[in-house]
């Protein structure tokens, strides 16, 4: 018999529909829900009721001690997670990076609510419970189930606004399925260090870049509580010409400039030897992240920070694919 506990956060898979308008609910419709398996002992819990939208950094370190707490009891052999989907891969990503868990963690959520037509949710808290439950689903860090997929939390992404099969991880594809009796998985995960931070410091920000990008928006940022900038650069990471004067004073005052890809798919690397072409943005000290989006890199970049890694270390761990 399988020991799983439910952590509930809220989010759609939480809410009711009523002429047209989704609403939150006082209490969460998945508390009632049968499971039926006779191998699985579930036990739910509500941590939060909050949309994802209002989800913070903050909260994300409250469900980390709540999941460290429950490993160190010892009593369930698997953790669900229920959470809103606009922010899910958010949450996701940052238990992935500062929880060390040993036992299955899995990330779910819903994009229709509890009494709309053809609703999700119930089917993906028990795909997820399953996946909680399965012996493989051990040691692969922070896992999201969806319309029976499993994707690591480091590279899944929301791809749709309402569609139930919005879930998807670009150019690397999910590691395993959901199927009616079993769970497999199809590609090994690789290992990382959780960064196991108690705090969260503030000031990393995430700019995405645009054509005409004015310097003004980086001379906003060169204020003395700034800890951090993340930015999706154009194309391999590119920047325009007149942005490139006010990050180098950024740099220069020792704040961590890292570049992500704003492409759906592919990895940002230094290729272009221009001013704003990502050689030269290399050579001025802007940290490459390979394989993230925007969001993700930002809470990496501000986890780095809330651990006080040096500067060597600190651009390693962002430039480390694998982490």
């Amino acid at each position: 018999m399988k020991k799983i506990l439910a952590l509930h956060t809220g989010g759609t898979i939480s809410m009711s529909a009523s002429n047209g308008e989704v609403h939150t609910n006082e209490e969460n419709p998945l508390l009632d829900s049968q499971f039926i398996n006779d191998n699985i002992e579930l036990t739910n819990e509500v941590i939060l009721n909050k949309p994802s939208e209002h989800i913070t950094p903050e909260d994300m370190l409250v469900i980390k001690k709540k999941l460290q707490e429950v490993e160190r009891e010892g009593i369930y052999d698997g953790i669900v997670v229920t959470h809103g989907t606009d922010t899910l891969e958010e949450t996701a990503y940052f238990l992935d990076l500062t929880v060390p868990n040993k036992i299955p963690i899995v990330v779910t959520g819903a994009m229709r609510s509890s009494n709309e037509l053809g609703s999700d949710g119930v089917y993906n808290f028990q795909s997820a419970v399953l996946t909680a439950a399965s012996d493989e689903a051990a040691d692969k860090g922070v896992l999201v189930v969806m319309n029976d997929e499993i994707h690591t939390a480091r590279y899944v992404t929301k791809t749709h606004t309402t569609n139930v099969n919005t879930f998807r991880t670009p150019t690397f594809g999910p590691i395993g399925m959901v199927y009616k009796r079993d769970i497999r998985f199809f590609q090994a995960l690789i290992k990382q260090q959780a960064c196991d931070i108690q705090s969260l410091k503030d000031g990393v920000y995430l700019v995405k870049a645009y054509a005409g990008m004015p310097a003004i928006i980086f001379e906003a940022l060169n204020r003395p509580d700034t800890k951090g900038v993340v930015i999706e650069g154009l194309g391999a990471g590119n920047l325009p010409v007149e942005v490139v004067e006010p990050i180098q004073v950024l740099i220069d005052r020792d704040v961590p400039v890292v570049m992500v890809s704003r492409c759906y798919n592919g990895v940002a690397e230094p290729i272009y030897d221009y001013i704003g072409g990502g050689i030269d943005l290399e050579r001025m000290g802007v940290i490459f992240c390979q394989g993230l989006n925007g969001p993700k890199a930002r809470l990496k970049l501000q986890i780095a920070v809330s651990g006080n890694m040096s500067d060597e270390h600190l651009a390693k761990y962002m430039q480390d694919a694998v982490s």
